[in-house]
């Protein structure tokens, strides 16, 4: 049986980001990789130019055109860009019975914002309930959680527990952003917390870091894995895609991590 997964996102016109990251990372992973688009960015390695909204009406048409017809075993939600599109994906979901990895995605690697501002009340009002895990970075687990950056474990728990709250059935909080020898990500659920940590790697190719993670979390979920040996996986496979990130040669900004460093 083929494993298939969705990615609901933006279009990285640079590539390495958005739909374009999440289906090399499916792909890297064996996985056949399905997409639907919420928006159309103009970007590179150096940053985002102009961003177009898809519309709701034709989000939803994707998304029913995938899921009548394809064995979608895991769905990853990532670059929503507006509250409307939120909601179309919400209903939509509901109404297939379906479930989300949902990452967030708020803010370019080069600092751009990608969603409006009343987006992140739909997120958190209509996507975390739907979420079977939810995978914020630390300014992302501060906007969700309403609090100031996490700048310890301690705090990244205490953020994860917030949103828990709000009605995701799991949240990995990621240190990626944080400082210290060690990038630390924390999963908590009811089973309570799980830390994992990996080396921190210095690069300048670490554009789509969140896709990529959040797209092979998914990717893991479709072949059947249990949640925490899919976010293993994951991590060892990002952390091996930034290290490997040095072998690419591409734009004269932040580059993408090396997705396919294993088949290279």
């Amino acid at each position: 049986m083929t494993a298939i997964a969705l990615s609901i996102a933006g279009s990285d016109s640079g590539g390495g980001a958005g739909i374009q990251a999440d289906l090399k990372t499916f792909s890297a992973h064996g996985v056949y990789g399905a997409s639907v688009l919420t928006a159309i960015t103009a970007q590179n390695t150096q940053g985002v130019r102009a961003v177009e909204a898809v519309s709701p009406a034709m989000v939803v048409q994707q998304i029913e055109a995938v899921l009548e017809d394809l064995d979608v075993g895991a769905i990853k939600i990532g670059m929503v860009a507006n509250a409307e599109i939120a909601s179309a994906i919400a209903e939509t979901l509901r109404r297939f019975g379906r479930k989300a990895v949902l990452d967030p995605v708020m803010v370019a690697t080069s600092g751009d914002r990608l969603l409006e501002p009343e987006a992140v009340d739909a997120i958190r009002r209509e996507l975390l309930p739907l979420a079977t895990i939810v995978t914020p970075n630390l300014p992302e687990g501060a906007i969700l959680s309403g609090s100031a950056i996490a700048r310890n474990e301690e705090e990244m728990a205490e953020q994860g527990k917030r949103v828990l709250e709000a009605g995701a059935e799991a949240v990995l909080i990621k240190g990626g952003h944080g400082e210290g020898t060690e990038a630390v990500d924390l999963l908590l659920d009811s089973a309570g917390t799980h830390r994992f940590a990996a080396p921190r790697i210095e690069t300048t190719n670490d554009h789509g870091t969140g896709c990529t993670l959040s797209a092979a979390i998914a990717a893991g979920l479709a072949k059947g894995d249990s949640l925490e040996k899919a976010i293993a996986a994951a991590k060892t496979y990002l952390s091996e895609a930034l290290a490997a990130s040095k072998r690419l040669a591409i734009g004269h900004g932040r580059g993408p991590v090396h997705h396919f460093h294993r088949q290279w």
